[in-house]
């Protein structure tokens, strides 16, 4: 009896498993004019623009590239999920259309979110080892951001 029970548990969530993989999610990239990339609008110093795109691109902005992980429910609905958030509080796509204020404060957020360690997030860093920021590189991203903050006053 308690075989049948474990093997009918095993078989449900199975089943449930399956039919999660009828619901993915949409994974086209929004359109954006290259003119308003923040990358375009500032060109980064020397390795600074690699740090950045590997680092924070994936999620905020319009050039993720999703991995093969984000074809499994329900992984691809969390991921999916953590994309929406990203490009929601800051879109690098995006950034040329943001007002004066609002851009000055989202580049003062960015070398904040970097020197509280917020960003990038543990759980993007573990997948993606090329995101992890050594020291001198979040040293360097938060003073290249700084710098265009105080430019932006």
């Amino acid at each position: 009896m308690k075989r049948k029970i474990i093997s009918w548990v095993f078989l449900s969530l199975l089943a449930i498993f399956v039919v999660m993989q009828f619901f993915q999610i949409d994974k086209t990239l929004p359109s954006s004019n290259p003119s308003d990339d923040f990358l375009t609008l500032h060109p980064a110093p020397g390795e600074l623009g690699a740090l950045l795109k590997n680092a924070c691109y994936d999620c905020h902005s319009n050039h993720t590239k999703y991995p093969w992980y984000s074809n499994i429910a329900p992984v691809s609905w969390w991921l999916n999920g953590h994309i929406e958030h990203g490009r929601g509080e800051l879109n690098f796509s995006e950034f040329g259309t943001y007002a004066p204020e609002k851009a000055a404060h989202k580049l003062e957020e960015c070398y904040e979110e970097i020197e509280h360690k917020h960003m990038p997030l543990k759980s993007y860093t573990w997948t993606h080892p090329e995101a992890r920021l050594s020291a001198t590189e979040q040293t360097a991203l938060i003073e290249w951001f700084k710098d265009l903050y105080s430019k932006s006053h």
